[in-house]
């Protein structure tokens, strides 16, 4: 167990770091605060997703502040991404020689992150702290239990990930996640709106590495010690508080 610390000791020490900021930020609990920090990871997301999608363009990182500003005042954020999605359809129109992969940024990462705000402007602190533990024990519980008796591959997309750990990440975020999620709705909805978002953070896991590795890269940045960029480290977030949200908007 000493060696497996070890071994690991700078991947631990950026994610207690992480998680102490993440904490701070929650412990403040204030929707500026919430905005600012969100749009620093918003704009290096979308950085790295530049990079994976092999996209440049000054203009483009523009129009992703100015999408951020307009998020802050305006109550419905996740409408934001069809419009960016009419604006770029009426430029391929007019244009005819316009990339229409530019759009691709504000798909993924743009529309998840954008699923953070408002999962934190509908549903408040609480949820934020929901969505952190089931992501997290859905990816703790994955590598710990495909260690001990991983064996069945689960996609090519990803060879290290074995099914067994998937379903073991799975059920042990499920089970912690759904008490969690009793500060914010009854154990029923938690339990189902739990079991989604831990599935769905598995594919935003798996889609991540699909996009490292149709560019060629093992991470999508540096700027994380142990653990790589922005979008290596909030892959799993980004689906799971887009179904979060969802799935609460169902149920309640």
């Amino acid at each position: 167990m000493t060696k497996f610390f070890t071994d690991y000791q700078e991947r631990w020490l950026t994610g207690i770091g992480l998680l102490a900021l993440v904490g701070f930020i929650g412990w403040i609990d204030n929707f500026f605060v919430m905005w600012a920090f969100l749009g620093v990871i918003y704009i290096f997301a979308f950085y790295e997703a530049m990079k994976l999608f092999k996209l440049t363009g000054p203009s483009m990182y523009v129009w992703a502040v100015l999408l951020w500003i307009v998020a802050y005042f305006y109550p419905n954020p996740d409408d934001l991404f069809f419009f960016m999605a009419v604006i770029f359809a009426s430029s391929l129109a007019y244009f005819h020689n316009f990339d229409k992969r530019l759009l691709l940024p504000f798909l993924y990462p743009v529309s998840g992150i954008l699923f953070f705000l408002i999962l934190y402007q509908d549903f408040g602190i609480q949820s934020m702290f929901w969505l952190l533990v089931t992501v997290a024990l859905t990816d703790v519980g994955a590598f710990f239990t495909g260690k001990a008796i991983g064996k069945t591959k689960f996609s090519d997309t990803s060879p290290n990930k074995t099914l067994e750990g998937v379903f073991g990440g799975i059920i042990l975020a499920t089970i912690a996640g759904s008490f969690a999620g009793l500060y914010v709705v009854e154990f029923w909805i938690a339990f189902v709106v739990t079991l989604v978002t831990a599935i769905s953070s598995v594919f935003g896991d798996l889609f991540e590495s699909y996009l490292k590795r149709e560019a060629g890269v093992k991470d999508s940045g540096d700027l994380l010690p142990g653990h790589g960029g922005i979008l290596d480290r909030i892959d799993g977030y980004l689906f799971g508080a887009i179904m979060m949200v969802i799935a609460l908007r169902a149920l309640i």
